[in-house]
């Protein structure tokens, strides 16, 4: 059985220390990430806080007398255009709430994103906001479900904004956007100009948030009694480079197509520059939309036709929905609109 020093059934940092074989002051390093510490000390920190249950009280109460009560937003990819507007409104309402917001890039790093939860959790951080697609899969729900319970269990609050949702009863509030139908709509609106071969720039195959937008690309072709030919949907990224290769090597290919939907507005970003190296126009020879409607896509030429996804409003909501929530309130399921933005760069497809 663990030894347990203080008060009766809490762990203190010394048994961190001595379950991990290190000193109390490495411990206090790795959960304030005031000094470098190498991976495999973390590591064994980290594992002793998780099998000790610990959490530091002292350096929670450090930081409320310090009047700077914190909310942390957790995303994979910092340098996203999507997610950096939503975590400017992440930032501008934790500011308007009076608390600090702290960020972490994990770079899809699952035991990064492991650990900054259980430092928030030590650091009793009012809410956790977790960002972006993930792989559906039950390693994904246990593993998450582990943290909303743990965060749960220090009095802060896990928030999952366009994740897949958990199983009921996990203590999560879920912030979504209607992501395919939007999708849907745009693709439908791309069918309507008369195009019946649409080329789909798409996402990994095992992301929920690029298998959503697909699933909105095949539900619009059926909606119009239409079978999409198989060949004409690509999987990549969602950035401007993955959208470059996979237009390349589509018309290296010969794949025959009077359109292209991007996954997002940075694939159709690199879609657009293959396009133009190829001595193509658009919309004149080929339409090309994308997702997401970040400012840029407003700045090509053409302007791109998208989809609006509130980004800013989604980290905004999902703040004020953890930070003003009643204890005790049930769980809450949240689900923002999107719609299209119709520009300059889809229209009906060239007579022959």
């Amino acid at each position: 059985m663990t030894r347990k020093s203080g008060d009766a059934g809490r762990s203190t940092i010394r048994d961190v220390a001595a379950r991990a074989g290190v000193s109390a002051s490495t411990v206090s390093r790795v959960l304030g990430g005031e000094y470098p510490v190498s991976a495999a000390t973390r590591g064994r920190v980290m594992r002793a806080v998780r099998e000790l249950d610990y959490v530091a009280d002292a350096r929670a109460k450090a930081i409320a007398g310090a009047g700077t009560p914190t909310l942390a937003f957790v995303l994979e990819d910092i340098t996203g255009p999507s997610f950096a507007h939503m975590a400017h409104g992440v930032e501008r309402e934790a500011t308007r709430l009076g608390h600090l917001c702290l960020v972490c890039s994990t770079e899809g790093d699952v035991r990064h994103e492991l650990e900054f939860v259980e430092m928030m959790r030590a650091q009793r951080a009012a809410a956790v906001i977790l960002v972006g697609g993930a792989a559906d899969t039950p390693e994904y729900r246990e593993r998450t479900h582990r943290m909303a319970d743990s965060l749960a269990s220090a009095g802060s609050r896990l928030v999952l904004c366009g994740r897949p949702p958990l199983d009921p009863g996990a203590p999560v509030t879920v912030i979504e956007y209607d992501n395919e139908g939007g999708a849907y709509t745009l693709v439908a609106h791309v069918l309507a100009q008369g195009h019946r071969r649409v080329l789909y720039l798409g996402g990994r195959a095992d992301h929920t948030t690029a298998l959503g937008r697909e699933r909105g690309y095949f539900a619009a072709h059926r909606a119009r009694g239409l079978d999409p030919d198989p060949s004409l949907v690509l999987h990549g990224d969602f950035t401007r480079d993955s959208g470059h290769r996979l237009m390349q090597q589509a018309l290296k290919d010969g794949l025959e197509f009077s359109a292209v939907v991007a996954a997002t507005d940075m694939v159709a970003a690199g879609a657009l520059t293959a396009l133009h190296e190829a001595g193509l126009t658009v919309p004149d020879d080929v339409s090309l939309a994308g997702y997401d409607d970040i400012p840029f896509a407003r700045d090509l030429h053409p302007a791109l036709t998208t989809v609006h996804v509130p980004y800013e409003e989604l980290g905004r909501l999902a703040v004020r929905t953890a930070l003003e929530r009643t204890p005790g309130a049930p769980d809450e399921h949240l689900l923002l609109g999107t719609h299209v933005v119709v520009r300059g760069s889809v229209g009906p497809p060239r007579a022959h």
